[in-house]
């Protein structure tokens, strides 16, 4: 953490000291009867996995990254905790939506297994690269606990907040690919009007309701694959040639998709028809020069320290 240009090391989980900072600001909006938006994003659970010896004693009969990877799951569940108090003590909870979701599946050689049965893990468009937990609470709008299997996606959230704090349509800007999940907060959905598209190191896919095709164009040989999720949850029967109109017609629609994020990785969704000349172009944190005299340090740190290494031997090539 930054402070007047300095890196400061902090003492304990850094998931408590980022939901202490968001209760700071939530406080100030609260104290002042405003709307705040707060997202709060983890650098936990991450390798290289790290605990304290407090949070890993349930798990010392697992080996060390799979121990330590469930004691960062502890430290973080303690500090949605602090969040969800921090919420009453404000005596806001029961009209702040607080919305969790993970960012990508899970991750091989970890016991027990992060994706259960599922196909695949982190960086693959299979089931156990995709499917991810994600909890919603609302006190005052969702009074009943209850579990949905309606297939949803990070691009929601922002057509649901609109809806809920009733944005204009004007803000909705063309294309929107996601849909608004208010609904689904206090009735039952059984399908979806929007299809979800994935795409990911050169591969890409589509989901629609329970079929899902996906396209492997990363290697030298292009192939499609088409499952029907609610039969084959596992991904383990490829419907693509026995299923050909449905597999043309899907093939279709991934295509335009993939085409319509293409347009707007180039700016072509904007007034201006393109990206504005000086806006930053997408790179990794390591050719940022901002943070090169933060190097030397970042080095001694095990998070950042393999990577930097890399970096300065391609560099002396």
């Amino acid at each position: 953490m930054s402070r007047k240009g300095e890196f400061v090391e902090f003492k304990g989980d850094s998931s408590e000291i980022i939901v202490d900072e968001a209760l700071k600001f939530i406080g100030k909006q609260a104290k002042a009867d405003k709307p705040f938006l707060s997202v709060i994003w983890y650098g936990t659970p991450h390798n290289p996995f790290m605990a304290s010896d407090e949070d890993t004693k349930e798990f010392a009969h697992l080996d060390n990254a799979s121990k330590d990877q469930h004691g960062e799951l502890v430290a973080m569940d303690r500090s949605i905790g602090a969040l969800r108090k921090g919420l009453r003590d404000l005596n806001i909870a029961d009209n702040t939506l607080v919305w969790f979701t993970s960012d990508n599946g899970g991750l091989p050689k970890i016991t027990p297994s992060t994706v259960g049965d599922l196909r695949g893990f982190k960086g693959s468009l299979y089931e156990g690269g995709l499917r991810v937990p994600s909890v919603v609470e609302w006190p005052a709008h969702i009074t009943k606990p209850r579990v949905t299997e309606f297939p949803a996606v990070a691009m929601d959230i922002f057509p649901t907040v609109a809806e809920i704090v009733d944005l204009p349509d004007s803000v909705m800007q063309k294309p929107q690919d996601g849909q608004s999940l208010k609904g689904l907060f206090t009735e039952s959905w059984t399908k979806r009007d929007k299809p979800i598209s994935f795409s990911c190191f050169g591969n890409s896919a589509i989901l629609e309701n329970n079929f899902k095709l996906l396209f492997n164009g990363k290697g030298k040989k292009k192939t499609f694959e088409l499952y029907d999720l609610a039969t084959d949850p596992l991904e383990a029967k490829n419907l693509y040639e026995s299923h050909p109109d449905l597999a043309a017609r899907m093939t279709k629609t991934l295509e335009a998709r993939n085409a319509s994020i293409a347009n707007s990785l180039a700016g072509k969704d904007y007034p201006e028809g393109r990206v504005n000349k000086g806006e930053p172009e997408p790179r990794f944190w390591m050719t940022v020069d901002a943070y090169r005299p933060y190097f030397d340090e970042w080095r001694k740190r095990p998070e950042y320290a393999s990577r930097l290494k890399t970096k300065s031997a391609k560099n002396k090539k």
